[in-house]
């Protein structure tokens, strides 16, 4: 939200609604008990994830990155055989793509995460056997370095969606995509 000016999550995308109401619908979509992680006094934004069925679970050290949230949430569902981790300001990622991505955990792979003209993208798969390391993120990074350590486990799905490599980070991305 810092280089968007504002809590980016509630802006409106469309008719449909917010930037995180419309993640959210694709996420759920495809994982109906989904878990949102967010930051401490985000009341409105629990209020709409409430509202779509979505489960909420408060990051007390948000502010120290993207690691402590996906920490939060894997301790959260700790007794999952894997994670799907997927953000919230990526609202255009298609339902058919996270069930194809869940599928391929679901089938045993290790690491997974979806490509759009040799892009990889999000959201970004991890089997159980990675519990113990998402559990200690700690800082801005989240998974990248685990994911660049650990390449050879990654597997790459190819996928026509290209939601899976755009995000929101200024108000200029929400032009322009449909």
């Amino acid at each position: 939200s810092s280089r968007f000016g504002q809590p980016k999550l509630l802006q409106p995308l469309d008719e449909a609604g917010t930037i995180g109401q419309t993640a959210a619908r694709n996420l759920l979509g495809a994982i109906p008990d989904a878990i949102a992680v967010i930051r401490p006094g985000d009341e409105r934004l629990h209020e709409i994830f409430a509202s779509l069925g979505m489960h909420t679970i408060v990051n007390p050290v948000a502010d120290k990155g993207i690691g402590t949230s996906i920490a939060t949430g894997i301790d959260a569902a700790a007794d999952a055989d894997g994670w799907l981790i997927t953000l919230g300001d990526m609202p255009w990622i298609q339902s058919t793509t996270i069930r194809l991505l869940a599928a391929e955990m679901h089938a045993g792979a290790s690491m997974v995460a979806p490509v759009y003209c040799e892009q990889r993208g999000h959201p970004v798969g991890f089997a159980s056997k990675w519990k113990h390391a998402l559990l200690d993120l700690h800082d801005d990074h989240g998974a990248r370095n685990l994911l660049r350590e650990h390449a050879s486990e990654l597997q790459l799905v190819p996928t026509m969606d290209p939601g899976v490599i755009r995000d929101i980070d200024y108000r200029e991305d929400m032009k322009g995509f449909t």
